[in-house]
């Protein structure tokens, strides 16, 4: 970013060691929702939706390991893109887990998010999750549209877990699509069953091998959340973890073959709006949010969350679509068509 000309203007709050949702940060303090300041702003990358929302900054980067690029975006009102897993160079960033972290591009417009991923994305030898893929031109095909483009509305499990309100802007959105020229078929995805224990797995054992040293010299120094979910990964057994990699491996080749009939998938980013802060109910939505993001970690996806509206109370409803691997040029270029159709220009919290 520095190379390509970029002015850094400070850091910005996140989730303790990026390992939640809500960006209530025990050391520095809560981030709160541009829309609703009672309200979180999604996590862990949530101070980096903040900044933009608020405008603060023309773009950030974010963290993603179950949804802490797009959950902050669709909670906050802007864009996130999860690139293609190993298509951004993850050397220099703490991790939270080797196997399924990524680093992706966030601002208040896809032609933003484009430039900044233009500047970002490449081979880094110094990154063994690094991947030698040819990169497209991410800016060359913004406005081509979506006509003859095949759209996969990812149901019944996606869409089930979602508020009616966010729901009912998704497929707003969606037929929104459809009448610039897409063809939408409803799309089964593979295995949903085994979707959450096997990121759960995956992402806690991963935590656990990271910071068990640390956790175990200074306790005292971690948010009771994230202590608690280290905690949880290390009793994690080797014969569940082999498991779980295997699983995710299987994933993997299941989900890729649905792009054999379809270009995009089209869901809800998070399945409801911003949860409010603090109370019993806070706890239970926030562990919602991961719900429609994680798989696409999981398997490496590229996705992006762009703003499909607002319900009642006015806050920020993400539309989430996602691609065939390297497929990011063309994420950005049906995000800008939706874009363009909805009118869904950027504006300051």
């Amino acid at each position: 970013l520095r190379a390509a000309g970029a002015v850094f203007v400070g850091k910005t709050n996140l989730h303790e060691w990026a390992f939640g949702v809500t960006t209530d940060n025990p050391h520095f303090g809560p981030a709160r929702n541009p829309y609703a300041p009672e309200r979180i702003p999604g996590g862990s990358s949530g101070g980096s939706a903040v900044a933009l929302a608020t405008g603060m900054c023309f773009a950030s980067v974010g963290s993603d390991t179950g949804g802490s690029i797009r959950i902050p975006a669709s909670l906050c009102g802007i864009v996130g893109l999860k690139p293609t897993r190993g298509r951004v160079s993850l050397r220099g960033a703490v991790p939270l887990s080797w196997t399924l972290d990524h680093a992706g591009p966030m601002a208040r417009t896809v032609r933003d998010t484009a430039i900044t991923l233009a500047a970002i994305a490449g081979f880094d030898p110094s990154d063994p999750g690094s991947v030698d893929e040819p990169i497209e031109g991410y800016l060359a095909g913004l406005e081509e549209g979506v006509s003859g483009l095949r759209i996969g509305l990812a149901g019944p499990y996606f869409f089930d877990q979602a508020d009616p309100p966010v729901a009912t802007a998704v497929r707003a959105a969606v037929a929104l699509l459809a009448a610039a020229g897409a063809s939408v078929t409803e799309v089964t995805l593979p295995r949903t069953d085994e979707l959450r224990l096997t990121q759960r797995t995956i992402l806690g054992t991963d935590a656990a091998a990271f910071h068990r040293q640390r956790l175990e010299a200074h306790r005292d120094g971690f948010g009771a959340d994230v202590a608690a979910r280290i905690d949880a990964g290390i009793t994690v057994t080797g014969s569940d973890y082999a498991a779980a990699r295997r699983t995710r491996d299987e994933l993997i080749r299941a989900f890729d073959d649905v792009f054999d009939s379809v270009d995009l998938l089209a869901l809800p980013t998070t399945p409801t709006v911003a949860p409010l802060r603090e109370g019993a109910d806070a706890v239970a939505a926030a562990a919602r949010l991961t719900g429609l993001t994680s798989p696409f970690n999981l398997t490496g996806l590229p996705a992006i969350s762009i703003p499909c509206g607002r319900d009642a109370d006015g806050l920020p409803i993400g539309l989430q679509l996602v691609s065939r691997r390297w497929g990011e040029a063309l994420l950005l270029r049906a995000a800008t068509a939706y874009e363009r159709l909805s009118g869904e220009a950027p504006r300051k919290a």
